[in-house]
């Protein structure tokens, strides 16, 4: 795997090395390899992995034929700036009027 260091950006070039090593997967495999995994283990998780994946591939052709509903999507916040309409997720944001104490009759 080889990355390109422009005009001597070292953290760039780590940001987009990192990026090709998620999407190539080597960072799953390193945590797997990390110990000994027996043979039966390893058959078995390549099974479910293999069914998940059918499972996936099924679901999403579906989508596309029509057969079953897209699911819907989720709502997307702005990257900086908290919720959308100006409200703050911070409770001290939040102010609450105390509770009125009963009126006590004497």
């Amino acid at each position: 795997m080889q990355v390109l260091v422009r005009d001597n950006n070292v953290d760039q070039a780590l940001r987009v090395l990192k990026k090709k090593m998620q999407r190539e997967g080597i960072f799953r495999e390193m945590k797997q390899r990390k110990a000994y995994e027996k043979p039966s283990v390893r058959k078995a998780r390549e099974k479910a992995e293999a069914v998940r994946r059918a499972r996936k591939q099924a679901r999403k052709t579906a989508i596309r034929e029509g057969l079953i509903a897209a699911p819907k999507p989720k709502p997307r916040f702005p990257a900086r700036g908290g919720r959308p309409g100006g409200f703050s997720a911070s409770p001290a944001a939040q102010t609450q009027q105390p509770a009125a104490a009963p009126a006590v009759a004497s």
